[in-house]
């Protein structure tokens, strides 16, 4: 309470605040001179309403707008509070060490309520003074819990250090509790998850990977398995399934952003350091030791940082960007060690340490093993890690969501998993994926005593369709994209064509550009130029028709366990087909070798690409996320090429010359390496480019440059490109054959232990604007591809250069 003296006024009028309006707070904060502060008194009753009567709060809102006016220039919206000559300070806790305090300033409480655009304040009389030696003891208690805060964090991060090379012991060896130094039910440290990425990123085998990842769950399940979880993402480097579309939505520049005023450096600073690593986790780290804090903040935990991971990706709407930078600076302002390195390439989705996902999984399944409480394997189990990480890895693939495995696993035990965890209506599986082979002979060769099926090839975009009992529909592109609002007229065609008696349908099909007037398939690059979302059904130009080939779910029951042929009758009762809108695909079942040749012209005259082959009712279950020795591909080109096109990575390029000046004269491609997580160099391309392309493929390229080659890409020292890039497009290719290279890297080590695979006579044949660069033709692919070229044409010779 304070006493206010006015001309107006008894000068021993009592005024108790306890509501006032920011206004009247900047108006105390200006002390006018014709006020003044004079003794306290509580003569007064507490909480008094106000009368009919001017108050004394109105005495004083008119002598401050008397003051007000008779000054010359005009107060700002906010006045600076000035200091008294007899100050009477008030304690505030969340500001000690300011030196000019207003004399009037009240006690703010952290969670004071807002309303009207008024806070409620609460104004402390009895403790409001404090001497200038009692708020200097205050601060330096709070100086002395910080600095003990820190010491307890740094203690536990130069434990962890010493012990966290304990999770390289085979896991029969290992104790759960070797590593672990916080107490069962305690938040997982984030540090713990950061350590253990350096252990891994430090190692090439992946039997060493698979014990290191192994343990560390282990270390979660047995002090944290609320956790579980959430490590598993971030291993995974993901924060959902794929199906859900949540992503993070951030770019390089508001990292940056975040990291210059986390760490106090400017963003020039950030970018030329960046310029000269060439890693943004890296430059991260090294900024953390510029950063200071007036109040050090709680050690990061996984289960915040995944938390806070989710909020950012579902920020949306006026300054989303703006908080999700600051979401980011508090995690950065947070981060300690090597914290700040992953949280930077977690947030890119680039965490690059060679941990690939199925070898998670694997670790996964072992670390189930040794956690089992809940079931025991068969009898006829020959060896339970093995088993189980199959086991993990084949539910993962009929249901990719960690959400609904990691639980079943802490409940179930994993060899209940697969009675846990199964196909599941609106959870898109990976397609199924046939391998290449080159002539009817060949197939007539893997296929011999089967009974088999050739269907149309279709030149189109890969697509399944969640059918739901209450009528809605959901379409997935092979990468489990979202598809839905780029396709309504999709919707609409197997809302209106399935039959009545289907309630709920998972279809795999391709959907395939259609003349409706020539009645006749379009290529594929007319698909390609239809919007990507929120397509309006009046609007569309480039019409699809629906080539159906399997069905995987009907009617509440899986299908994916039963043969091809059953699947196909499922298939067949249940739409009526409309030319140009909704086909079944064209297919025969054959074993003779002149009517499959036949069949296979007929396809290309057909405007598709070849056939695809299949199984019928032996061996014929349908296989999620896996190429399949059950489903072959024949192209028509395949007669005088390598079998099949590749689907490459341009990761640098050469400038130009002569008639090509201005723009790349050609590209360095790259497989991928999955297993180590890796680009491989396998060609340089500059053949197939008509001049438009070369200028548009140039110009999309030229936003990619980095300054030097990324730790990821294998190449050999001989090789100079001109310019590196980022790894984000997909070319697919065609090429007379595979050869063996001692310049190229491609499936390095599997069929020279020195040398790698490289093509002949690349030529480009479209960009694949479907795929990440993630999911170009994996190296094993290619060696594959080799093997089988050697097979059936021993007379071809290796070279020694390909260049």
């Amino acid at each position: 309470m304070f006493f206010l003296r006015s001309c107006h006024y008894s000068p021993r009028l009592a005024l108790n605040l306890t509501l006032v309006s920011p206004l009247a707070r900047s108006l105390f904060s200006a002390k006018p001179s014709s006020l003044r502060r004079i003794s306290l008194s509580s003569s007064r009753p507490p909480n008094r309403r106000m009368s009919a009567k001017p108050s004394a709060f109105d005495a004083l809102m008119s002598g401050a707008r008397a003051a007000a006016a008779a000054k010359k220039k005009p107060r700002p919206p906010s006045p600076k509070k000035r200091k008294s000559p007899d100050p009477a300070p008030v304690e505030n806790p969340n500001d000690d060490a300011k030196p000019d305090s207003a004399s009037l300033e009240a006690k703010v409480d952290q969670s004071e309520a807002i309303a009207g655009g008024n806070r409620l304040i609460e104004v402390k009389g009895s403790n409001a003074e404090k001497s200038p030696e009692q708020k200097k003891a205050k601060h330096s208690e709070g100086n002395e819990k910080n600095a003990k805060k820190g010491d307890s964090s740094a203690e536990r991060v130069k434990e962890l250090k010493s012990k966290i090379h304990l999770l390289k012991k085979k896991p029969a060896d290992f104790s759960p509790k070797s590593v672990a130094c916080w107490s069962e039910g305690e938040r997982v440290p984030f540090i713990f998850l950061c350590l253990a990425f350096d252990l891994i990123s430090n190692e090439t085998g992946r039997i060493v990977i698979t014990d290191i990842v192994c343990n560390a769950l282990r270390t979660v399940m047995n002090t944290t398995p609320g956790d579980l979880v959430a490590v598993v993402y971030l291993l995974a480097n993901r924060i959902a399934p794929a199906h859900e579309g949540l992503e993070l939505g951030i770019g390089d520049a508001s990292i940056i952003k975040a990291l210059a005023e986390a760490c106090g450096r400017t963003e020039v600073q950030i970018k030329k350091q960046y310029k000269e690593l060439g890693d943004l986790g890296l430059v991260a780290k090294a900024s953390r030791s510029s950063q200071s804090t007036m109040r050090k903040p709680d050690a990061l935990t996984l289960a915040k940082v995944f938390d806070m991971f989710r909020l950012i990706a579902k920020e949306s709407g006026q300054n989303s960007q703006e908080k999700k930078k600051n979401h980011i600076k508090a995690l950065l302002v947070a981060a300690t060690d090597c914290e700040p390195q992953y949280l930077i390439r977690l947030l890119q989705t680039k965490l690059r340490i060679g941990l690939a996902e199925q070898t998670l999984l694997a670790a996964l399944g072992q670390a189930a093993v040794y956690a089992e409480k809940h079931s025991k394997p068969s009898t006829d189990v020959q060896s339970p890690l093995e088993e189980a990480a199959k086991t993990v890895k084949q539910v993962y693939s009929v249901l990719p969501v960690y959400d609904r495995i990691v639980p079943a696993l802490l409940t179930d035990g994993v060899w209940n998993l697969p009675k846990s965890c199964t196909f599941t209506l609106g959870v898109p599986v990976g397609p199924m994926l046939a391998k290449p082979t080159k002539g009817v002979s060949e197939i007539l060769s893997k296929f011999q005593n089967m009974v088999y099926t050739c269907e149309y090839k279709y030149d189109g975009e890969r697509a399944q369709i969640h059918y739901k009992e209450d009528g809605s529909v959901e379409i997935y592109s092979r990468n489990a994209e979202h598809n839905t609002g780029k396709f309504p007229d999709v919707v609409a065609t197997v809302s209106r064509l399935k039959k009545e008696a289907v309630k709920s349908f998972v279809l795999d099909c391709e959907l395939v550009a259609y003349d409706q007037e020539k009645k006749k398939i379009l290529p594929f690059q007319i698909l390609s130029t239809r919007a990507r979302k929120n397509v309006v059904l009046s609007e569309i130009k480039v019409d699809v028709c629906i080539y159906a080939f399997d069905m995987l779910y009907l009617n509440g029951k899986p299908l994916i366990q039963e043969e091809l042929k059953l699947r196909r009758e499922h298939l067949y009762d249940s739409f009526k087909e409309e030319p140009g809108f909704f086909q079944f695909a064209t297919a025969i079942t054959s074993n003779d070798i002149e009517e499959i040749q036949t069949f296979l012209d007929a396809a290309v005259n057909a405007s598709c690409e070849g056939l695809i082959i299949k199984t019928l009712d032996r061996d014929a279950t349908y296989e999620p996320s896996k190429r399949s020795n059950n489903w072959l591909k024949l192209k028509k080109d395949y007669m005088d090429s390598i079998g099949d096109s590749v689907d490459l990575v341009p990761i640098a390029a050469f400038h130009g010359r002569g008639k090509r000046t201005g723009v790349y004269g050609a590209f360095l491609l790259a497989c991928y390496d999955g297993s180590n997580e890796e680009f491989q160099s396998i060609c340089k391309i500059g053949t197939g480019f008509s001049e438009a392309m070369l200028e548009e493929r140039s110009a999309s390229l030229r936003s990619k440059v980095i300054p030097k080659p990324k730790s990821y890409y294998r190449y050999s020292d001989t090789i100079s490109p001109d310019v590196w890039f980022e790894p984000s497009e997909v070319w697919e290719v065609k090429a007379a054959d595979l050869t063996i290279s001692p310049v190229h890297r491609a499936a390095v080590g599997t069929v020279d232990p020195d040398k790698g695979i490289s093509l002949r006579f690349p030529r480009l044949v479209r960009v694949r604007e479907d795929k990440a660069p993630e999911q170009a033709s994996p190296s094993d692919l290619i060696a594959e591809m080799y093997f089988a070229q050697k097979h059936n044409h021993p007379n071809n010779k290796d070279e020694d250069e390909d260049d």
